[in-house]
């Protein structure tokens, strides 16, 4: 079952409660989405741990439900 752009964000702002998250299904199939999510929990992290804070909130569901997610992060001042 795959995911929808309303669940991804729901994760994400769970876990990131002062993030400004976009999502956006990229072939309109709810399997290959692109996410750009800023929070200020990011700042000092480098890009890989800020990667692995959003796949962590996706709480397992990232190559199950949810297929395919482009991500772009950066820490909010």
């Amino acid at each position: 079952m795959a995911m929808s752009a309303v669940e991804i964000e729901k994760l994400i702002r769970e876990a990131f409660p002062d993030a400004d998250v976009k999502i956006t299904d990229l072939a309109g199939d709810d399997n290959h989405f692109a996410a750009m999510v800023s929070s200020a929990a990011f700042k000092g992290k480098t890009r890989v741990q800020q990667h692995q804070m959003v796949y962590e909130a996706l709480k397992g569901r990232m190559g199950g439900e949810l297929h395919a997610l482009s991500l772009q992060t950066t820490p909010k001042d």
